[in-house]
């Protein structure tokens, strides 16, 4: 498991759909038709942020994440990375 570059520029895949729930969120990538959770309302929140964050440190931010609970964000966001849930884009 990598975790994402904390000044690097991500965003939701285009065939990823978000179904938001009372534990956190279900993704669903069409593509490769893969499931994943999100157990925890502040990684959705960040997910849900990145497309408008010039950075995912940017969006961890914005959602409320201290600075010294960055790195396993980071790493959360790395696995949804690897899972082809998340995207990098230009920033």
């Amino acid at each position: 498991m990598t975790a994402v570059e904390p000044d690097t520029a991500w965003r939701l895949h285009p065939q990823v759909s978000v179904r938001p729930e009372p534990f956190g969120a279900l993704l669903y990538h069409f593509g490769t038709r893969k499931l994943s959770f999100l157990k925890d309302r502040t990684l959705l929140t960040v997910v849900q942020g990145l497309a408008d964050a010039a950075t995912a440190r940017e969006a961890c931010e914005a959602a409320g994440v201290a600075a010294e609970h960055l790195p396993t964000y980071l790493r959360a966001l790395g696995t949804l990375a690897e899972s082809k849930m998340l995207e990098e884009r230009a920033a």
